[in-house]
């Protein structure tokens, strides 16, 4: 008891032991002690001495009380000991670490007190830091040290879930790239820190932000696991409950937290967006009308709310997610918010400047989100569009410098690809627009660019470059603006006024002598005339600007002065280069031979290098809000430094060129506009097509909804019929029985005898057409049996017909006879002819057998003629028996024809014949039926004591009995 006595504080008689003596022997009582109250009292003295023997402690003690952490599991008193000893030891001077972490989470500049006191311990501190760093190296070698902490900080109770929140923040301060990878393999580790957000406890959940904000830095893995464990819930939830911007540290803290989870993080960027987590954070940015009196905190929280905001629209992002989150913006109602945050009275500098600078990139290249803010204007008497009071601010030279630059970013960002805001600001500066009772864009431009404040030329310079920047219909109406310069001289263009700043040795000189004011003048030269040859023209029409620009680039001048000469080559490179040769004097050509003969083409483009050699410009090229330490460093425009990395190469290439390959590229030029042009049709022509398909698919989608809606309407109706007729059914049938009363079945009986009565005189007319029918068939059949007597007569002149035959037939049989005969006799007499030329031949021929021949030949001539005689006679007369007997045939096939037609006409009459009396014989079924129904419903009437006339029964009868005695007649 001595022991702890002296080591608590009470005084021991004889010679005290030195600190590492009794580091030493609570450390052996720490590992040696069974009794846990023993190593209890040993852990809590190493915990009181440990931050005057830090060193002492940490060597020593630092395993043991690793190990009281693995062994001392169920003692929740020496775990907290234990690990308020390792935090004590691993951590920093709290008094410093508080310091540090207000200097970094705090926008305002500390104090130069407070900066001369950092810089007097910084060796002390330095110190320190490797001190830590050197522990907490030695806690994290074994990776499961870590896994051992995160366990512990599910332990509920207060005394162990505190002390080891804060050792964990400590070893995430000192090495935080290892234990961020420990605890991101470990499993559940990034899980069982977020549930240090829910514990009810202030202090426990406020550490834990202050944890999360060390596990998060600059790890994008642990980030996104931080965000999909519902993070920003959570955090919102807390800035809400702790009172938004009017909050404490704890909103600070939850900021912070959101700004390591969202910076240069798409994912977490995407996710914010689509949880509709934006919207929630536009009730952050109300302000009442009072705005004196912010506090310190409140300037802070808002300070890092318009952060997080300009990280969700930051021009570093991808195009698509920075368009997403503006539109967001502007639907929940944000750019509202912060346009009455711009136009509040009482709103302190720094957050004015910021709002602007949030303003600024959520409608940068957002063509909607720039119409809104161009129509803002700001509660003054008139009132004034809040474009025209920015403006106001940046030329005015007692403005702070920070609030100027963010002004002339707002205005950058309104003109950046709205083509349609810079012509309104070029409008104002037209005579025909300006309004002699208001103050507008184009006037303030023009008195910064001549005023005598140095910052004021630069920014009305660039701001004006902007209104031109990529649209050459504004550059070529700037050219008519007209400025008056004193009373009694004519008018001189902008552009003349312009050239004159930079080239004229009067008072104008002396105040653009300085070479901020020339840089801005020969941007916005540069700007303007870029891909303008109207421009170029104008410009070169004054006959003093290119000595000027050739003097000055032949020169040797000083540091100062390079960028001027460089800038001043590039202007004459774009004078060149977009020179259409309308001017005689200052052709290509010319101006090339000008550069050869006074400056020399090495020297040129050595000069026009200057530009992008200098220091500002890399640094003005990274980003296009224009962040400047002082106004003198203040030369370079973000969106200059693009133009000049593409016109650079294009100028340099351009003198060395020869005029031969400069007419061969404008040939090739021109074919490529052609191409271009021809293309450009057959684009036109696809989007007009694209348009066609578009219609005419957005008309077979709304013919195929009318078709669905009228198919959807027909199958109600169709169910509506079916269930009226299911009604009518069971109506029918309810109709059918025995009413519960008499009065109903009269009812009934008298409907359906009704009903019957129609139904026969219906059957009637049906059968008194049948009788009208049946009588026309009866008269075809009449009509048809008359025609076998004219078949008998028709088959009578069938039989004279085969006696023709038989006789054209001996006819013809008595020609052939005579043909032959014929043909012998002519052959007889050729025999005979050949035989008296041969006896002719003959020397002394025989008189007596001449004078035979003779007599025989004269016979033989006459029986000749007569025979030939007789065969023309009968070859006339088997001519006309040919043509008598093809009318004959004729006859005969039409005959035949006919006589097929009737039989075709009788069968067919006979099957109608047969059908008719089919119907009859159904007709007269269907009348006994109904009969035999009238007399079972008489019957039923009478037995219900209805009175039945006799009439029906002898009309129900009548047709009966005379379709049966035509039924038997029929027979007959």
């Amino acid at each position: 008891m001595n022991f702890f006595r002296g080591v608590m504080g009470g005084q021991a008689p004889g010679p005290q032991p030195s600190g590492a003596e009794t580091i030493q022997k609570l450390c052996d009582r720490v590992a040696s002690s069974t009794l846990l109250e023993d190593r209890r009292d040993a852990v809590r003295a190493l915990k009181s001495l440990s931050k005057k023997y830090r060193v002492e402690v940490g060597s020593q003690a630092m395993d043991h009380l690793i190990n009281i952490l693995q062994t001392d599991r169920s003692d929740s008193e020496i775990l907290g000991y234990a690990l308020d000893t390792l935090y004590n030891i691993i951590c920093n001077d709290e008094e410093e670490e508080q310091d540090e972490s207000e200097d970094i989470a705090s926008p305002i500049a500390v104090s130069g007190k407070h900066k001369n006191a950092f810089m007097a311990d910084e060796n002390a501190q330095k110190q320190s830091d490797d001190l830590g760093a050197q522990f907490t190296d030695r806690f994290i070698q074994d990776p499961e040290h870590v896994t051992l902490l995160l366990a512990l900080l599910e332990e509920f109770d207060f005394h162990v879930r505190w002390p080891g929140v804060k050792l964990l923040t400590a070893l995430l301060k000192n090495q935080g790239v290892q234990v961020q990878g420990v605890i991101l393999v470990s499993p559940m580790g990034v899980s069982r820190l977020m549930d240090l957000l829910a514990d009810s406890r202030e202090v426990i959940r406020n550490d834990g932000l202050l944890l999360l904000q060390q596990l998060t830095k600059s790890n994008a893995a642990i980030q996104k696991i931080v965000a999909f464990e519902n993070a920003f819930e959570r955090l919102l939830d807390i800035i809400t409950e702790e009172g938004s911007s009017d909050g404490g540290i704890v909103v600070e803290d939850c900021l912070l937290l959101l700004l390591n989870l969202l910076k240069n993080n798409s994912s977490n960027q995407n996710f914010f967006k689509e949880g509709s987590y934006i919207q929630r954070m536009t009730p952050w940015f109300e302000v009442g009308d009072d705005n004196s009196g912010w506090s310190a905190q409140k300037v802070t929280n808002l300070h890092l709310m318009l952060q997080l905001v300009r990280v969700m629209v930051s021009p570093v992002n991808s195009p698509g997610a920075t368009a997403s989150c503006q539109r967001a913006t502007y639907q929940c109602g944000l750019l509202q918010q912060l346009c009455t945050i711009l136009m509040a009275t009482g709103v302190p500098a720094d957050i004015l400047t910021e709002t602007i600078n949030t303003v600024s990139e959520v409608i940068r290249g957002s063509q909607v989100n720039q119409d809104y803010f161009s129509s803002v204007n700001a509660p003054s008497n008139p009132p004034r569009p809040a474009i025209v009071v920015l403006l106001m601010s940046m030329v005015n030279e007692r403005q702070p410098f920070v609030l100027r630059c963010a002004v002339l970013y707002c205005f950058q960002c309104f003109l950046y690809k709205n083509q349609k805001g810079q012509g309104e600001i070029v409008a104002t500066l037209l005579p025909s627009t300006i309004d002699a009772n208001s103050i507008s864009a184009g006037q303030l431009l023009c008195g910064g660019l001549f005023s005598a404040d140095s910052l004021s030329n630069w920014c009305a310079s660039v701001a004006l470059a902007h209104a031109l920047q990529d649209n050459l219909t504004q550059k070529e109406q700037l050219l008519r603006v007209q400025l008056a310069t004193s009373l009694g001289k004519p008018p001189v263009s902008l552009l003349q006024q312009c050239t004159n700043i930079l080239s004229q040795g009067d008072k104008i000189v002396r105040r653009g002598s300085k070479v901020q004011t020339r840089v801005g003048l020969l941007m916005l030269l540069c700007t303007w005339i870029s891909n303008c040859p109207i421009a170029v023209t104008h410009f070169l029409h004054n006959q003093e600007n290119v000595p000027f620009l050739t003097a000055q680039i032949s020169e040797n001048l000083g540091e100062d002065e390079r960028l001027v000469q460089g800038l001043c080559a590039l202007l004459l490179g774009i004078c060149i280069y977009y020179n259409d040769s309308s001017l005689e004097n200052y052709t290509k050509d010319k101006l090339k031979q000008l550069i050869e003969k006074r400056i020399g083409k090495e020297n040129f483009v050595e000069k026009l290098g200057f530009v992008t050699k200098h220091e500002l410009y890399s640094r003005a090229a990274q980003k296009p809000q224009p962040i400047f330490p002082s106004p003198e460093q203040m030369l370079f425009d973000h969106e200059f430094t693009k133009l000049v990395k593409e016109l650079e190469g294009m100028i340099t290439k351009a003198v060395h060129k020869s005029s031969e390959e400069e007419k061969k590229e404008e040939e090739v030029k021109k074919t490529l506009e052609q191409h271009d042009n021809i293309v450009t049709q057959y684009k036109e022509l696809i989007r007009e097509q694209d348009a066609q398909i578009q219609e005419l698919k957005e008309q077979v989608s709304s013919v195929s909804s009318q078709n669905e809606q009228m198919q959807t309407t027909a199958a109600q109706q169709l169910s509506q019929i079916q269930q009226h007729k299911d009604q009518y059914n069971i109506l029918k049938l309810k109709l059918g029985k025995d009413g519960p009363s008499q009065a109903d079945g009269s009812q009934v009986n008298g409907l359906q005898t009704e009903q019957l009565r129609k139904e026969v005189e219906e059957l009637r007319r049906e059968y008194a057409l049948l009788q009208t029918q049946l009588g026309d068939k009866d008269e075809l059949i009449d009509a048809l049996k008359a025609e076998p007597s004219q078949k008998a007569e028709s088959s009578g002149g069938g039989s004279d017909d085969t006696e023709l035959l038989k006789e054209l037939e001996a006819l013809r049989g008595q020609v052939r006879s005579q043909s032959a005969e014929l043909d012998r006799m002519k052959t007889e007499k050729q025999e005979l002819l050949r035989r008296a030329q041969a006896a002719a031949s003959e020397s002394v021929p025989p008189r007596a057998d001449g004078s035979a021949d003779a007599a025989k030949m004269a016979e033989l001539e006459r029986r000749l003629a007569a025979q030939t005689s007789e065969t023309e006679r009968l070859e006339e007369e088997a001519k006309l028996s040919s043509e008598s007997l093809a009318a004959m045939e004729q006859q005969h096939a039409s005959a035949t024809s006919t006589a097929a037609i009737l039989q075709t006409e009788n069968a067919k009459l006979q099957r109608e014949l047969q059908e008719s009396k089919k119907e009859q014989d159904d007709l007269l079924m269907l009348l006994a039926d109904q009969d035999q129904k009238n007399v079972a419903l008489k019957k039923r009437l009478k037995g219900l004591g209805e009175t039945v006339d006799d009439e029906d029964d002898l009309d129900a009868r009548d047709p009966t009995d005379d379709d049966e005695e035509e039924d038997d007649e029929d027979e007959d």
